[in-house]
């Protein structure tokens, strides 16, 4: 990716200290492509932007996830004491527990969570790992159709299969290459610009209308109280946004009259850069709210003092300022 433009600089006392290359794509509910910094084609690993994805597959699969629970099924969460007991609550739907998730064990992923949660006495565990929801919910579709618990993880294991498949269907693309998720889900690559049709297709799905619903209405479900991605949920009516690991992102914003989806990475994997980047790429779509102007820039600290800033390079502004 080192063909990428540079979407954000980060300046201390003047200079520029680092900067962050990348692509960002947004098309209409068409499929269109309206405007891009980049590579649109540019095939990625979309990490967990894809999970809203995965579970439309879940309910076509027939696991009957309502709410905060298919918000958590599409879920990266924080490990907050909430997203570990809404995990126990589809495990103990499907007549299983924690000692049936593949994922590994881990820490929760939020900063102060993960610190609460070690005052407290906590282990690494798999039940606290941020994909631990889309697990119970892949082991639930096991049990309602009679599938292999044990095998559940392998890429040609029927859940898998039928996963790859709305991927496709909602991309309009072939998943390639295949690869291993940091979960141990099985995960395919996507053309940036299909991360953004799936997401704009999840209105042309009935069960995508339902995992976007659930998305908007229990956004810290979907990530945590602390998240950009949640806090551009509860700040931006109408959109569903869902991030991933080396600094992927996927959204769908519905303006009303008009419906747009909005894929972006950043080249380096670089996360401090990948709000400015979604926040830019919602600005261009006229989106003026304190949530965005929140993200477009973020402090760099010198002693614990704002000595500089984390913004959009000139190219990312411009593409912004449309």
């Amino acid at each position: 990716m080192t063909d990428a433009p540079v979407l954000v600089e980060v300046t201390r006392s003047g200079s520029v200290e680092s900067s962050h290359a990348g692509h960002v794509v947004i098309v209409d509910e068409g499929g269109e492509i309206l405007a891009s910094l980049g590579e649109p084609s540019r095939v990625i690993y979309p990490r967990s932007a894809v999970k809203p994805f995965q579970a439309v597959g879940l309910l076509r699969l027939g696991v009957p996830l309502r709410g905060s629970q298919l918000a958590l099924a599409s879920a990266s969460h924080s490990g907050e004491p909430f997203h570990i007991e809404g995990v126990r609550r589809i495990l103990d739907a499907a007549g299983l527990g924690p000692e049936d998730l593949q994922c590994p064990a881990d820490l929760p992923y939020d900063d102060s969570t993960r610190e609460a949660y070690l005052r407290s006495g906590g282990e690494r565990a798999r039940i606290a790992m941020n994909c631990s929801g889309k697990h119970a919910a892949m082991l639930w579709a096991c049990r309602i159709n009679g599938f292999d618990t044990a095998t559940y993880l392998e890429p040609d294991h029927e859940v898998q299969a039928a996963l790859k498949q709305t991927i496709a269907q909602l991309s309009g693309q072939r998943p390639d290459p295949v690869s291993t998720d940091g979960c141990g889900a099985p995960l395919w690559g996507l053309p940036l610009v299909g991360l953004a049709r799936g997401m704009v297709g999840l209105a042309g799905d009935d069960h995508g209308v339902s995992v976007a619903a659930a998305l908007k209405a229990y956004p810290e479900f979907s990530g945590g109280s602390t998240r950009d991605v949640t806090h551009l949920m509860r700040g931006v009516p109408g959109l569903v946004a869902k991030d991933g690991a080396e600094a992927v992102q996927a959204m769908v914003y519905d303006a009303g009259q008009r419906r747009f989806g909005i894929a972006l990475k950043v080249a380096d994997g670089s996360q401090r850069a990948r709000p400015i980047v979604a926040a830019a790429a919602l600005a261009r779509l006229g989106v003026r709210t304190p949530v965005i102007e929140e993200h477009l820039r973020s402090a760099v600290l010198g002693g614990g003092r704002p000595v500089g800033w984390a913004s959009p390079s000139a190219a990312l502004a411009e593409f912004a300022a449309v």
